[in-house]
């Protein structure tokens, strides 16, 4: 009698290739230095990459990219980084180059709307894709004081789900399962900055110089608030000290002076702790006077008599 011999095959896959699964990571959102003063914005960028796991019969995902307002807060959809005393420094996050549409979540609707990307993983392979979170600090926030200014996201902060679908991806506001929760952070620097702009002393016109003539120009000086700062003003083109300064007109000269006070009796000179002028910023321009005297001396030919004398802030 003949005899079958049955023979099976069972082929064993493993539980772990045969989920669906996706992750992410995420860059930091790092400005660098950034100078406020200016009143200008700063911008940067982040990455976003995807991965997902099409498993051993390959699937479409929606992935909803959900970034909520950071340990920093948010007010009226403005995100906020914060320094060691709280303070804040205004920026945002975008969904392009062009830094209109900003990108947020489902959770927080006010900072803008999730980003959604499609993938198709094919069986056992594994989709992967990139999104670029373009970033930007406020302009015009002169008023922000130098230092470090950070917020994190982890956790509750990010919230990147997935789900498959057949043939239409299911708006992002509905894919709230399986919850992705790449940490990362943003963070600015913003440096001590100082401006300085200067207004011209004009003694006018004299016949003779029997008496002492006074006149009196500013100095402007916007620094970072915080920022210390000194005031020098050198000699001039050719003289000697701060009281012993030299307008000119060829091979003569008008001796002049120049003082931090109305009396003119502090000498406004070039020598840190001496005779410059030392203050603060406070992210505003701070106006300081200028206050100049001609002596009484012997009077040269007529004529128009100039000098030029450089204002150095130190800080």
């Amino acid at each position: 009698m003949p005899r079958l011999i049955l023979l099976a095959c069972f082929l064993l896959v493993p539980a772990q290739a045969q989920a669906q699964s996706c992750s992410s990571s995420v860059s930091n959102v790092n400005f660098g230095n950034v100078d406020t003063l200016s009143g200008a914005a700063a911008d940067t960028t982040a990455t976003v990459n995807i991965s997902c796991n099409g498993g051993p019969l390959g699937a479409n995902f929606r992935v909803c990219l959900n970034i909520n307002a950071g340990t920093g807060g948010a007010t009226s959809g403005t995100r906020h980084m914060r320094n060691a005393t709280s303070a804040a420094l205004d920026y945002n996050l975008y969904q392009e180059a062009a830094r209109i549409t900003k990108w947020g979540s489902r959770e927080q609707p006010a900072l803008g709307n999730p980003v959604a990307v499609n993938l198709t993983a094919l069986p056992l392979t594994t989709a992967m894709a990139t999104r670029t979170i373009y970033a930007r600090v406020s302009g015009s926030q002169q008023s922000a004081a130098a230092g470090l200014y950070t917020s994190s996201f982890s956790g509750s902060q990010v919230s990147f789900n997935w789900t498959t679908y057949l043939f239409t991806p299911p708006a992002c506001g509905s894919v709230t399962q399986n919850p992705v929760r790449p940490s990362f952070m943003a963070q600015a620097n913003v440096v001590n900055n100082c401006n300085v702009t200067a207004q011209n002393i004009n003694f006018g016109s004299h016949g003779v110089l029997d008496a002492a003539a006074d006149a009196a120009g500013a100095v402007g000086v916007t620094c970072t608030p915080g920022t210390t700062y000194n005031v020098g003003l050198n000699n001039g083109l050719s003289g000697t000290g701060p009281t012993a300064r030299r307008m000119m007109l060829g091979g003569q000269a008008v001796t002049y002076g120049l003082y931090m006070d109305a009396a003119r009796s502090q000498p406004w000179g070039g020598t840190i702790g001496t005779d410059t002028f030392a203050g603060t910023g406070a992210g505003a321009t701070q106006n300081l006077p200028v206050y100049g005297r001609v002596p009484a001396q012997s009077t040269p030919s007529p004529g128009t008599y100039t000098d030029t004398v450089v204002v150095t802030v130190t800080y």
